[in-house]
């Protein structure tokens, strides 16, 4: 018996941990590009000033009814935006409908009372521009009668959508947005999801340090 967790401590354990970090390696090499060409944020509104380009985007269209929104902003502002708002790249994107500024700035200055707000993009568009930029992300969501989804979704520098192809809640495995409704969700999948993505940029980042110091 000794003999055995003698070999078990040399082989088998080390074994099991290799075979665990192998796959938390394999975790962090990928996240998926569900879509490849995003429009920019910057085509809703000509005096915009924000953009997709070398950010790392949150989207979400909150709407026109502030009693719907208001949950799923207050989620998002708390689970993520509060754990990445000092990293490099990252932004909230938030689309509301023109005419909504004076309905949504009580709701803001209360976001603004206990957070630092100034990742938080929102940009007021019409109604058609709001429908291009939702239908370009190609997912198999929809805006309802009030251009409210409760879906979030993650675009990349590159402006592609990223998401997961081996999801276990959904039924093709493909998940292109994250339900803001759910705190579990934005937790378990959203910041796993974004973690990912900052994993590669580091990994990016130093691979490209090496490449200089070669030269």
């Amino acid at each position: 018996m000794k003999k055995f967790w003698v070999l078990f401590s040399l082989f088998i354990l080390p074994l099991a941990f290799y075979l665990f970090l192998s796959k938390g390696i394999y975790k962090y090499s990928n996240l998926p590009i569900l879509t490849d060409e995003v429009i920019n944020v910057n085509t809703l509104e000509n005096n915009s000033s924000a953009t997709f380009n070398d950010k790392l985007s949150i989207v979400c269209f909150l709407g026109d009814d502030i009693n719907t929104a208001k949950g799923s902003m207050f989620n998002l502002n708390q689970t993520i935006y509060k754990r990445y708002y000092q990293k490099p790249y990252f932004q909230i994107v938030a689309i509301l409908p023109k005419g909504t500024e004076q309905k949504y700035q009580s709701a803001i200055d209360e976001l603004s009372a206990f957070t630092n707000i100034s990742k938080w993009n929102f940009i007021y568009a019409d109604s058609k521009n709001i429908h291009k930029l939702f239908e370009s992300f190609s997912s198999p969501y929809s805006l309802n009668n009030n251009l409210y989804s409760e879906h979030a979704f993650i675009i990349d520098m590159e402006l592609r959508l990223r998401g997961r192809k081996d999801d276990d809640d959904t039924a093709d495995g493909k998940l292109y947005g994250y339900n803001m409704k759910s705190v579990s969700t934005l937790k378990n999948k959203m910041k796993d999801d974004i973690d990912i993505i900052y994993y590669q940029l580091k990994k990016s980042e130093e691979k490209e340090q090496r490449r200089k110091r070669e030269i």
